[in-house]
């Protein structure tokens, strides 16, 4: 079998089954839903029509901090789709006639790593739109700039989508690394909403310890999408020293390569019944 009919037999497999959907319909409600919220507070606070005494947020760059939430706190559902592309086929032991059909085990991953490219631009757009629908209809109503006529604005928009990619490939890598499916989708949301978050957090307060937490796999995330609510999100938290956009960028994507050949070296060659 070659790559092109082990790509074709990994879409048909993926988009069959109904969890991408279902994945990309929650993506699209919760980020919409906290864009939206982040949207009327930070707005307020920038125009000054909140009630009470509200922090001032910065006007310069608010609209790329809004849009930005996709990435920001939706990345965990393209980690999650590229770690259910690989965990489901254990898990269900589908992996046993693929192997079968196509015995080059390097060509299946490869066809799921195309594929996951493909879902992951998929989950980059609908994440876009999930956070730019309700930010830029609040920015608007408040009568600030929403950017869509500057260049760097639809840049930021394929950084976005670039880190969905990037997401899904280092999902694949995990769940060609850890085949128990409870264990792999365990860990990524312990790692994702606790562990790093924590570090992050606690790296504002601890010096010295930005240089090393600015190399995680969320931040280097933000740092590749150029802007973040993370630091915003708590105005009187010491700044973070991103990396620079490109380096970000590369941090995770040999975040995605060492996992997915780990995955091939240490797991995918082992039998799976």
């Amino acid at each position: 079998m070659s790559l092109a009919d082990a790509t074709r037999s990994e879409a048909t497999k993926q988009l069959t089954t109904s969890m991408w959907w279902i994945l990309a319909l929650v993506l699209f409600a919760y980020v919409g839903f906290t864009a939206a919220v982040l949207g009327f507070v930070f707005t307020g606070a920038a125009t000054g029509s909140l009630p009470g005494d509200a922090p001032p947020v910065p006007i310069e760059g608010l609209s790329a901090v809004l849009y930005s939430a996709a990435t920001a706190i939706g990345y965990v559902f393209p980690l999650l789709i590229g770690t259910l592309m690989v965990t489901a086929e254990f898990r269900h032991k589908t992996l046993t006639p693929t192997f079968l059909a196509t015995p080059k085990r390097g060509l299946v991953l490869w066809a799921k790593i195309l594929v996951g490219i493909a879902l992951g631009v998929l989950f980059g757009v609908v994440g876009v739109l999930s956070s730019v629908i309700p930010s830029a209809g609040f920015l608007a109503a408040n009568g600030l700039e929403t950017d869509f006529t500057s260049s760097d604005t639809w840049a930021l928009f394929g950084r976005m989508i670039l880190a969905f990619v990037l997401w899904v490939l280092v999902g694949i890598g995990v769940g060609a690394l850890v085949r128990n499916q409870v264990g792999a989708i365990v860990g990524v949301l312990v790692f994702t909403q606790f562990v790093e978050p924590v570090g992050r957090t606690a790296a504002g307060f601890v010096e010295g310890l930005t240089g090393v937490t600015r190399f995680l796999p969320g931040a280097a995330s933000d740092a590749l999408v150029g802007a973040s609510l993370f630091s915003t999100a708590a105005p009187g938290m010491p700044a973070e020293d991103p990396l620079e956009w490109w380096v970000g960028g590369l941090v995770l994507l040999g975040y995605a390569i060492v996992l997915v050949l780990l995955g091939h070296l240490v797991s995918w060659r082992r039998d799976v019944t």
